[in-house]
């Protein structure tokens, strides 16, 4: 069952590459690209287990009232007959991986995010190529399967003062920009003090905490407004409320996220990468 978002458009293509998809060892690639932002909304697929997988973008992805925004080294797993949400921004590729089967790492998860290792990412992009031998699809489908896994968490044995404590942060916070932790409760967790933690964050970024998590917050948000409204974006990315978001919007890229939103639809052609510049 599929129900169209009216506010997405569709993929500017969608390519199939099949191999043997009616064996239980078979696997089906669509590569999608997109020249606006583009939804896969409301979606459930009652005979194939699913991966979404985008090297050149994040992705935003909804099971039920929790919103995950998926990496470049990430998936969206989806067990069939799971309704489910995708959402990709503009000029983007997105890979949907069709499976009979289910991993064993995912085994159990209905819907969410997964690790995905470099050789099984390099493996979707191998499939899907006309060029691809029939023959070598059966193992490379297995190497994708093996290479899944579990969400990667953040370690919580760091030493103080040790390298990348804020990009430990940094890592947790991209997958999930809403998450309300604070700056002490990470230090907490991380068992290192607020100063350190603070300067880590100024080492690593050039910045405090507070302005890295806004500007990854709003540039979250650019996936989400052309198809959702500024209300439930502002909620979705960790706002107390929509004006609070409105404000810190107009502060960083000096337009309201409405009349960015209108901007992007409103974008086409050779003007259209300058447009999406003024937001990143």
């Amino acid at each position: 069952m599929t129900v169209a978002d009216p506010l997405a458009a569709d993929p500017v293509s969608c390519e199939e590459f099949g191999y043997g998809l009616g064996r239980p060892d078979g696997i089906l690639v669509l590569r999608y690209r997109s020249a606006a932002p583009m939804a896969f909304g409301e979606n459930r697929q009652d005979f194939l287990h699913q991966l979404y997988w985008s090297p050149d973008g994040i992705l935003s992805a909804r099971h039920g009232r929790r919103t995950a925004f998926i990496g470049s080294d990430e998936v969206f797993w989806v067990h069939r007959g799971v309704t489910h949400e995708v959402h990709a921004a503009d000029r983007q590729t997105v890979y949907r991986i069709c499976l009979r089967e289910v991993p064993a790492a995912l085994d159990g998860l209905r819907a969410g995010a997964a690790h995905i290792a470099v050789e099984a990412a390099e493996l979707v992009l191998a499939l899907a190529d006309r060029e691809y031998a029939e023959r070598g699809a059966s193992e490379a489908r297995s190497r994708i399967m093996t290479g899944l896994g579990p969400r990667s968490q953040p370690a919580d044995d760091r030493q103080a003062g040790g390298p990348g404590v804020a990009v430990t942060v940094a890592m947790a916070l991209a997958n999930d920009p809403g998450d309300p932790t604070r700056l002490d409760e990470w230090a907490e967790r991380l068992h290192v003090s607020v100063k350190t933690l603070q300067r880590d964050f100024d080492r690593e970024f050039g910045m405090s905490y507070s302005q890295w998590r806004t500007r990854l917050r709003l540039r979250a948000s650019l996936t989400l407004l052309p198809t959702r409204p500024v209300g439930e974006v502002a909620r979705r990315i960790g706002y107390a409320s929509p004006s609070a978001f409105i404000s810190a919007f107009v502060r960083e890229y000096g337009c309201t996220p409405g009349r960015a939103a209108a901007m992007i639809h409103a974008g086409d052609g050779a003007g259209k990468p300058l447009l999406l510049s003024r937001f990143h």
